[in-house]
């Protein structure tokens, strides 16, 4: 009898150690497809709520409402992105070709910066930044970065290969995520050896940190790019469309945000005698732009995540050092799951603990 159980988990352990190999081969082999996947799941959860509704519009035909979904999803989402990353980079070849031709002369603006603020240069020299290597960096970096986008245009075959197969593979699984999502997690909560209600609650958590998360940075972008670019285009700034896509990545950054777009703007607004300019720019940009980040923000990722500001702010960072742009999601996401772990064993110890101490207290 002893032979036979030890016999037993000898073959139980081998099963699970095989099991894990063949779990991390798997995830490995996925790995060159993180990003589509991960986006799959992300739309997939996002769009949720509205493919609920056209099932029960369309009494339950699965394929017919996640198609519809997708196609809503399309519209909205994915061909307003493609028209502005190409017009973007129509735009971004466009400044590069000023570059080249010499209309645009980055070493000049900060040639102007030091001529209208002389004692600047002082201080700027005490920290250790010197604007002669600052001249050259400006006009290498103009240069390079150039080159970059018109090697990448010339180029675009290639990337647009690749780019539709990403793009492709990422609609090809979020259509079979809309469609059998509900099975996918009733399956992983009867694989998990976590205990259902623990599984539940912390796939409730998933989608409540991605959705939140992704529609907060996303509306927060837009608005605050939108803006950016509004007020570059009335001053009369070349490239506002190119700038607020800028703005737009940069307010993924909390705190901090489109201000590393349109605050060397405006100094240089300043510095080439153009104040009036300069002084909407800085109101409008700490005024309107600053005060969408600080209402919106809070108010979108902060109360549904129900993660305290800094721990947002932290985890963003974070994700985007680690992850890329996918961190602005990924981060706040690790966050929410530790904080749900932490939540669900410290409140299931304190239980067993006043448990085991309740008839103590009862004693006479």
């Amino acid at each position: 009898m002893q032979e036979k159980i030890k016999q037993e988990k000898l073959e139980m352990r081998t099963f699970i150690l095989f099991l894990l190999l063949v779990s991390i081969g798997f995830l490995w082999l996925l790995r060159p497809f993180f990003g589509p996947i991960f986006w799959a799941c992300a739309i997939a959860v996002i769009f949720y709520p509205v493919q609920q509704k056209l099932l029960r519009r369309f009494n339950g035909r699965r394929n017919l409402t996640a198609l519809l979904t997708l196609l809503l999803c399309v519209i909205i989402v994915v061909l307003p992105m493609i028209f502005i990353v190409t017009s973007a980079v129509n735009e971004g070849t466009a400044i590069y070709q000023k570059i080249e031709d010499g209309e645009i002369k980055p070493a000049q603006y900060i040639e102007r910066f030091r001529e209208a603020f002389p004692t600047a240069e002082q201080s700027l020299e005490r920290i250790g930044v010197d604007l002669n290597k600052l001249k050259e960096t400006a006009t290498d970096a103009a240069m390079s970065s150039g080159k970059i986008l018109a090697r990448q245009t010339l180029n675009i075959g290639q990337n647009a290969f690749s780019f539709i197969l990403n793009l492709c593979l990422m609609l090809y699984l979020t259509f079979f995520m809309l469609r059998d999502g509900n099975k996918l997690i009733e399956l992983l909560v009867r694989a998990l050896p976590l205990g259902d209600a623990r599984e539940r609650l912390l796939f409730k958590k998933f989608a409540e940190v991605t959705r939140a998360t992704i529609k907060g940075n996303l509306v927060v972008a837009i608005v605050q790019g939108a803006l950016g670019g509004l007020i570059f285009w009335i001053l009369g700034i070349p490239g506002a469309l190119l700038w607020a896509i800028f703005m737009a990545i940069a307010s993924l950054i909390p705190a901090v945000g489109p201000a590393l777009i349109w605050l060397p703007v405006a100094l240089y607004l300043f510095a080439t005698g153009e104040t009036v300019d300069g002084v909407i720019l800085v109101a409008f940009g700490a005024g309107v732009i600053g005060l969408v980040d600080n209402v919106l923000r809070p108010i979108l990722v902060g109360r549904d995540t129900k993660m305290p500001d800094y721990i947002v702010l932290l985890s963003t960072l974070g994700g985007l050092a680690l992850f890329g742009i996918n961190g602005f999601v990924v981060g706040p996401l690790v966050a929410a799951l530790f904080m749900a772990f932490w939540g669900i064993f410290i409140r299931e110890v304190n239980t067993q603990d006043e448990t085991t101490a309740e008839p103590d207290i009862t004693q006479p």
